[in-house]
C-alpha cells in the first residue's frame, strides 16, 4: 500500500479548478534589465518585483564579486556561532542610518523576518489584529505565534475598532500590516491604524516590503512619506525588491533588537547569508538613497501604463503603485490571458486563489523603472487586443 497516494488524488482536484502551480525556468536579460528569456525567446517582463531596475546593475555585481573574493562564498554558521561577519555589523548600521532608527537586524529575506518577529512578540494569551489582505508570511506567524488572531476587514478602520475593543484585555495586542499591498497595489490607512495603536495600547509592525525604495525622499517607505516612521514600534523592510538584491531588515529600538536576537527562531537557528549578498545590499541601499530619477522614472510609467489600461476598458484602481492587477475572475481565462500574453511576447503572471480570494484571479502587471513609455504602450495595446480575443473586453 503506498501511503503518500493521497497526494497525486489532490493534485488532480487542483489541476481540475486550475490552480495547480508550477516552475517556469526564466533566465534575466543583462544587457535589458526590463526583460527576461524563457526559452529561446525573450519576453517584455511585467511581473518581476525589480521595480528600480536595479537586479542588473552593474556596480552592485561588482561589488558582490569583490566580496565573494575577500569573504569567500559562504558564512559557515548562524549569527549567534561564527557568521556574524563585519559586512552583517556594516550594514545594521547604514540601515539605521538610513531609517533614522535606534537600529537594525538583518534577516535572510522577508518571510522570516515575520514569521521570526511575530514569533517573538505574542504567544498564547495574546492576539494580533492582521488585515485580511496581508501577506502570506504574517498569517504564517501568527499561525505559528499561537496567539488569536483577530482578522480585520480590508484597509476598514471601523472593523479594526470592534475588534480592538472586544480583545481589549488580552495581554499584549500587536496590529500588523503591509504598507503596499502585493496583490492590489493600495496603500493601508497608516495615519487611521497610528491612532488606533494609541488609543488601544498595541504595538504597531508595517511591512514596507512593496513600498521601501519606491516611497520616500530616500526610499525609506511609506511611513517616512506620510511621516509616521516614528509612530511605528515595529518597522519591516525587504531587499529583494527595489533594492534589486535579496534579504530582509526590521528597524526599532535597542531594546527590540536585544530581544529578537534571543527570541527570534528563525534568525537563531538559521545560517548566516553569504557576506557577498550583503555586499551587493549595501550597494543596493546606496544607489536608492541617490538616484532619485529611479523612483520619479517609475511614478511616471506607473502613471502611464495605469491610464493606457482605463483607455483600454480596462477597470483599474486608483494609485500610483507600480502593481496594477486586471481582474479577471475565473482561473482557467485567467491562465489562458497568461498564456496568450505569453505568445505576444509579455511574461505577466496569473494570480490565483488562495493567493487572492476565489472569483478574484488576475494578472498581476508590475511596472519597473526599467521599462519605456513605448514598451508599455505597445504592450497596452496587445493586452487589449487579447482581451477582446478572450471576451474579457468587450468592443466598443
Amino acid at each position: 500500500m503506498n501511503t503518500m497516494n493521497w497526494i497525486e488524488k489532490e493534485l488532480e482536484l487542483l489541476a481540475e479548478a486550475s490552480l495547480e502551480r508550477s516552475l517556469r525556468r526564466s533566465s534575466p536579460v543583462i544587457e535589458s534589465p526590463g526583460y527576461i528569456m524563457r526559452g529561446e525567446r525573450v519576453l517584455l517582463n511585467l511581473s518581476s518585483n525589480d521595480y528600480l531596475g536595479l537586479a542588473q546593475h552593474p556596480a552592485i555585481i561588482e561589488r558582490m564579486r569583490k566580496a565573494l573574493l575577500t569573504e569567500g562564498a559562504g558564512s559557515g554558521a548562524s549569527r549567534l556561532v561564527t557568521g556574524n561577519r563585519p559586512p552583517y555589523e556594516r550594514l545594521e548600521e547604514e540601515i539605521a542610518i538610513w531609517q533614522k532608527c535606534e537600529a537594525a537586524l538583518f534577516f535572510a529575506n522577508g518571510y522570516m523576518t515575520n514569521t521570526g518577529v511575530i514569533g517573538a512578540l505574542v504567544s498564547r494569551g495574546d492576539v494580533v489584529f492582521s488585515d485580511q489582505w496581508n501577506h502570506a508570511s504574517i498569517t504564517d506567524g501568527i499561525v505559528g505565534s499561537r496567539a488569536e488572531h483577530a482578522r480585520y476587514r480590508h484597509r476598514d478602520m471601523a472593523h479594526l475598532r470592534t475588534l480592538l475593543h472586544k480583545y481589549r484585555d488580552k495581554r499584549r495586542k500587536l496590529i500588523v500590516t503591509d504598507a503596499v499591498f502585493s496583490m492590489d497595489g493600495d496603500q493601508a490607512p497608516l495615519r487611521e491604524l497610528v491612532a488606533l495603536k494609541r488609543e488601544f495600547g498595541a504595538m504597531l509592525m508595517v511591512d514596507e516590503a512593496h513600498s521601501g525604495g519606491v516611497y520616500g525622499k530616500r526610499g525609506e517607505g511609506l511611513c517616512h512619506e506620510l511621516g509616521l516612521q516614528d509612530d511605528v514600534d515595529i518597522h519591516v523592510g525587504t531587499f529583494s525588491k527595489s533594492f534589486g538584491v535579496y534579504g530582509a531588515y526590521i528597524c526599532g529600538s535597542h531594546m527590540l533588537i536585544r530581544w529578537l536576537i534571543n527570541k527570534a527562531r528563525p534568525l537563531i537557528y538559521s545560517t548566516a547569508l553569504p557576506p557577498s549578498i550583503l555586499a551587493g545590499i549595501s550597494e543596493g541601499l546606496a544607489l536608492v538613497q541617490v538616484q532619485h530619477w529611479r523612483r520619479e522614472r517609475l511614478f511616471a510609467l506607473s502613471e502611464l501604463f495605469r491610464s493606457l489600461l482605463r483607455a483600454a476598458g480596462f477597470t483599474i484602481s486608483v494609485g500610483n503603485s507600480p502593481i496594477v492587477p486586471v481582474i479577471v475572475g475565473d482561473n482557467a481565462m485567467t491562465l489562458r490571458f497568461m498564456g496568450a500574453l505569453e505568445a505576444e511576447g509579455i511574461a505577466a503572471v496569473a494570480i490565483r486563489p488562495p493567493t487572492v480570494p476565489d472569483g478574484t484571479a488576475r494578472i498581476r502587471f508590475s511596472v519597473s523603472a526599467a521599462h519605456t513609455e513605448k514598451e508599455l504602450t505597445d504592450a497596452t495595446e496587445q493586452i487589449r487586443n487579447i482581451g477582446i480575443q478572450l471576451g474579457v473586453l468587450k468592443r466598443g
